[in-house]
């Protein structure tokens, strides 16, 4: 009769299990019989241990093989999917590329022009003859742009040949509606990105994000006639902003939303290399400067603290405090930084300045805070 080979456990052994634990037998000087009895009761406790051992190590081993086909699979699939992503991508980046890297025709022959425009969209071309971009239609104005895809409707929805041969087909010209911000800027930009004001405009946090030319301007259908704004400013700012509009909704404030000055005195919408797109050297105080003059010195006592910026100790766009100060006590915004005597750095409060009677406003005495030329602790002149 055919022997049937039990584990101790009595489950049946594979086959390949079979092979190992015969030879197992053989190091061991097991006879065959005893590999493996019905229940191992009347082997010597050596040997049941040997056995015992085996068996676990054949476990750990069947363990151990489908623990590695798993991640097998698990790694295939992670590769097969970041296959398509990559290739996905690829297919993105290449269309932005064939938008960006864009060829205009120069072929005359593919350009009707602005009148052939005027037969159908009467209207548009109405509002467009009273904004500064129909220009671009007097040759004689555009000495620097030679060739009908730089004059007229054409110089921005490219040649209209085929959209008008068949019948007004949209898809025969480029139209701004669904397009990419990426797509539209990237026509603007054909004459603008050669301006200091705008030709930042393609590297700037706004692009970046997602804002094109046309969420801020309208070639048809402008609202502000300065710059064919949609909305005028700061209305139009807000929109994004929202922090920024409560900001200016505190007691003391920048008259921005009074229209003494706009968002756009302080920022460069069309991007800059300074961070927040200001109009600023790197210290961030030079538009403070352009209004606060008097603030610049320079001074033979300059208060150190300016090194840092005006917003170390102001709020910018506003605060609930006077002078618009990040706090609400002068005193303590001084102790931020004058709060005990040291070697180096800011000297401290001296010992007869009693904050909690006297002296809790500094500047009482130290009028002169941004900067002196007679007194180095910043008294009154």
């Amino acid at each position: 009769m055919r022997h049937l080979q039990i584990t101790s456990s009595g489950a049946a052994v594979p086959d390949q299990l079979r092979i190992l634990r015969i030879l197992s037998c053989v190091i061991t000087r097991l006879p065959l019989r005893c590999a493996h009895p019905p229940t191992g009761d009347y082997l010597h406790p050596k040997k049941r241990s040997i056995i015992k051992a085996f068996n676990m190590c054949c476990i750990w081993l069947r363990t151990l093989t489908t623990l590695l086909l798993f991640l097998t699979l698990t790694i295939t699939v992670v590769f097969a999917q970041s296959g398509d992503k990559k290739a996905q991508s690829e297919k993105n980046n290449a269309k932005s590329a064939q938008s960006t890297n864009y060829v205009w025709p120069t072929d005359p022959a593919l350009y009707v022009g602005s009148d052939t425009c005027q037969g159908c969209h009467q209207e548009l071309y109405d509002t467009f003859a009273t904004t500064p971009h129909f220009v671009t239609t007097m040759e004689g104005r555009l000495d620097a742009k030679k060739g009908p895809q730089w004059h007229g409707c054409e110089a921005c929805h490219g040649p209209g040949k085929e959209h008008v041969d068949g019948g007004g087909d949209k898809s025969k010209i480029f139209t701004f509606k669904d397009a990419t911000p990426q797509e539209t800027s990237s026509r603007c930009l054909r004459c603008h990105q050669y301006t200091e004001e705008q030709g930042n405009y393609d590297r700037s946090i706004h692009l970046a994000s997602g804002v094109g030319c046309m969420d801020c301007h309208s070639p048809h259908h402008a609202k502000e006639s300065q710059f064919l704004m949609r909305e005028r400013s700061p209305d139009l700012c807000y929109k994004c902003h929202m922090d920024v509009r409560a900001q200016f909704a505190r007691p003391f404030h920048h008259r921005v939303n009074e229209g003494l000055i706009q968002c756009n005195d302080c920022h460069s919408p069309h991007g800059t290399f300074r961070p927040r797109q200001l109009r600023t050297d790197v210290a961030g105080d030079e538009v403070c400067y352009k209004c606060h003059s008097e603030k610049k010195g320079p001074f033979v006592y300059q208060h150190e603290a300016k090194i840092e910026g005006c917003a170390i100790c102001h709020s910018p766009h506003g605060s609930t405090n006077q002078r618009m100060l990040v706090q609400n006590q002068v005193n303590l915004l001084c102790l931020s930084c004058h709060s005990q005597a040291a070697t180096a750095g800011p000297p401290g409060t001296p010992s007869f300045h009693n904050q909690s009677t006297k002296y809790q406003s500094c500047t009482l005495c130290h009028v002169a805070i941004h900067g002196s030329n007679t007194s180095s602790v910043f008294f009154t002149p």
